[in-house]
């Protein structure tokens, strides 16, 4: 079984993150619930990363299509379409163009519960209906309906791996083909260590 302290996740700071001079925010708000950063690399990634990213899971295309319809309908709006294909077509289409315009930042953290915890700190799609405290309900105002207005994708800052571990090791991949870092970090005693050794001279 492998030690719930090794369990990594990919992040990506969106181009509207990094153009509002966010990195430090997000990096700070991972880095203090006492997750460990294992990989960076800033770079423009081309359409062809980024349609290979969101179809890693050959299921994303529905899931997505089908969870754009309920949220339209939920908040009483009428969905573009009700083919969930066809509405997953045009996010993946505004994704490659939201993803491609400029600089993306690419992390790894590890940590126990990294997958739900990054997850949890980032905070839902919509930045309108998530929570406040999050990323992306303390720092952005846009939601479903400006960016449907708009004919473009969602500004939300940040990419987080969903609830898979699976899903998030073939992201890691796909982004880090040469692998995190391995290291030690002295908070992982106090995080981890059952006895609290070496704390006492």
């Amino acid at each position: 079984m492998k030690r719930p302290k090794q369990e990594k996740t990919l992040v990506l700071i969106k181009p509207d993150g990094i153009q509002r001079s966010l990195i430090g925010e997000v990096v700070r708000r991972y880095e203090r619930v006492g997750l460990k950063l294992v990989a960076l690399k800033m770079l423009v990634p081309d359409a062809s990363l980024i349609e290979k990213h969101y179809l890693i899971d050959p299921s994303w295309k529905q899931k997505v299509g089908e969870k754009s319809i309920k949220s339209y309908k939920e908040k009483g709006l009428v969905p573009p379409a009700e083919d969930p294909l066809k509405i997953a077509d045009t996010i993946l289409e505004r994704l490659k163009k939201y993803l491609t315009s400029g600089p993306v930042i690419a992390m790894v953290w590890q940590g126990a519960h990294a997958i739900k915890i990054v997850r949890k700190i980032t905070g839902g799609t919509e930045p309108l209906s998530t929570d406040v405290g999050t990323i992306r309900g303390d720092f952005v105002v846009d939601s479903y309906e400006i960016a449907d207005f708009s004919n473009r994708s969602i500004r939300n800052i940040v990419h987080a791996s969903t609830d898979s571990e699976e899903q998030a090791g073939k992201e890691i991949e796909l982004w880090f083909p040469e692998g995190p870092i391995s290291y030690s970090l002295v908070q992982e005693k106090i995080l981890y260590d059952v006895n609290l050794d070496g704390i006492l001279e």
